[in-house]
């Protein structure tokens, strides 16, 4: 069957909005190639960021710091998922309190499918371009070490990282057991040791941490994104549902084409040329709802799947301020205790030595808190800088997919409108009654349809004598006498003037 639906739709070739992250194009992950070592085995993605060289006459985004700052230094170096990961770590380190975007997630079966290793690919470069623009990250160091440098380069920036890592880890432990401030090192291996850490700093502090001015907006942006987190959880949800529904209408009318193939082939030359019409019609409607699922996928599941991604990543940025007023607190409380230790050591005659011990130690400890509080400063501020651009962008990202959505069910229903308008001439040649009988009928599809007036069949003369309430059909398989109601269920008569299938 011909028709203007055997096209591809408007619901999957309609133009799909430019995500904002596009905007850095210049950066591409590209190429991936399986690699082998023995029992090493990884994949290794070509990393290129090639910033156009700003020419007279060409604008530059304004919104986009790293290219002004890097026009024309292009790079190419190959990564890999580890080193995507170590990006990922250092920029959370070196900018806490920032919304990182979120970082693919590790999976342990079927890494090198053709399947994954695209669909990473694609995750890859999206983190990487929402880096970029990224107001708080685009100028960050491990940025720039992870575009530009070598191999021997990155290698050593990553051992340099891991050893200063370790140092931390290291003198946490040896203050710890000195009784120093070490006790209170935030930097906790897995999860289960960072909730025994606080569990034992908030006995150590007495429950108290410091205050600030923004701590009940602190609160009140707390609430908002588990509240925001949970309803986003339940739209995901009802996403997910709603391409599963889409699905199973396209396997639905597959199925229901099937059946009316087969019926076809059963019936006489007419009767079956108008179940194959309708089960032509069924197929093309399975394939546009099995086109309209997979754009709902990526209009809508995807969307929010990500949505709840940057949800997650906000109250990571909430937590790493939260983790550096604990660490702040603890070294105030330290000072305290070392205060009350050097005034009793001071009063007690032949400890000068270890009083002088513990008041250059008390200095460092003042110096450190110093830090911890520029650092808690620091990033109480940026992370109100983040939120306020994540409600910004939020407003308008929902905007954009419900829009994209609506214009995507207006396209399908369009569509199947005109698949089943082309069908219906097709059923109705030969004059079935109900269908091409008299009375009002609707002559185009859409919206622009028009309803006109059919004249009644013509009535043969025979039937125009004959008794208006007519006599008993007379039935061909039954004597005439015979009643033929008491012979079988099912009765067989003449067809009927006017019968077209």
């Amino acid at each position: 069957m011909e028709s203007s639906s055997a096209e591809p739709t408007g619901a999957t070739t309609s133009s799909v909005r430019r995500a904002p992250e596009d905007a850095a194009d210049y950066a591409t992950v590209s190429d991936p190639v399986i690699h082998a070592d023995g029992m090493n085995k990884y994949t290794s993605y070509r990393v290129d960021c090639r910033p156009p060289m700003s020419e007279p006459g060409r604008e530059v985004n304004p919104d986009d710091p790293f290219l002004q700052c890097n026009a024309g230094q292009y790079s190419s170096v190959l990564r890999r998922y580890s080193d995507f990961l170590w990006l990922y770590e250092r920029l959370h380190k070196e900018r806490a309190g920032a919304i990182v975007p979120p970082l693919p997630e590790k999976q342990a079966v079927s890494r090198f499918s053709p399947e994954f290793v695209e669909e990473r690919r694609g995750a890859l470069e999206k983190f990487l371009r929402r880096v970029i623009l990224h107001p708080e990250l685009n100028d960050a160091g491990c940025l720039l070490t992870f575009l530009r440098a070598d191999d021997m380069q990155f290698s050593h920036a990553k051992s340099v990282s891991k050893k200063s890592d370790d140092t931390a880890h290291q003198a946490g432990d040896m203050s710890a057991s000195l009784g120093g401030a070490g006790a209170f090192n935030l930097t906790a291996k897995n999860t289960k040791g960072i909730k025994k850490w606080f569990s034992e700093a908030k006995t150590t502090m007495s429950g108290e941490l410091v205050t600030s001015p923004d701590d009940d907006l602190f609160d009140e942006i707390e609430r908002y994104i588990e509240a925001l987190s949970i309803q986003m959880k339940r739209v995901s949800n009802q996403a997910t549902g709603l391409v599963r529904k889409s699905k199973e209408i396209a396997n639905g009318m597959f199925e229901y084409g099937l059946a009316f193939h087969q019926l076809g082939q059963s019936e006489g030359e007419d009767l079956g040329k108008k179940l194959e019409a309708m089960a032509s019609a069924s197929d093309e409607l399975s394939a546009l709802a099995a086109r309209h699922a997979e754009a709902e996928v990526r209009r809508l599941e995807v969307p929010f799947t990500d949505y709840l991604k940057t949800i997650h990543a906000v109250k990571l940025a909430l937590n790493r301020r939260h983790d550096k007023r604990v660490s702040y607190t603890a070294l105030l409380h330290e000072i305290q205790s070392r205060e009350m230790s050097l005034q009793r050591l001071r009063m007690t005659p032949g400890m000068e030595s270890k009083a002088y011990s513990t008041e250059m130690s008390l200095q460092r400890y003042q110096a450190a808190a110093e830090q911890a509080r520029e650092d808690y400063a620091e990033v109480s501020q940026r992370v109100l800088r983040e939120v306020d651009r994540f409600k910004r962008e939020k407003s308008e990202e929902m905007r954009s997919v419900v829009l994209e959505f609506i214009l995507l069910e207006v396209e399908m229903n369009r569509a199947a409108e005109r698949i089943w308008a082309d069908l219906v001439p097709r059923l109705e040649e030969g004059g079935v009654p109900g269908v091409g009988g008299g009375g009002p009928a609707i002559v185009g599809g859409g919206t622009d349809g028009t309803v006109v007036n059919l004249p009644p069949p013509p009535v043969p003369p025979s039937a125009a004598t004959a008794n208006p309430a007519g006599p008993p059909p007379a039935y061909s398989n039954v004597p005439a006498s015979a009643d033929p109601m008491s012979e079988s269920a099912i009765q067989y008569r003449e067809p009927m003037p006017g019968m077209g299938l």
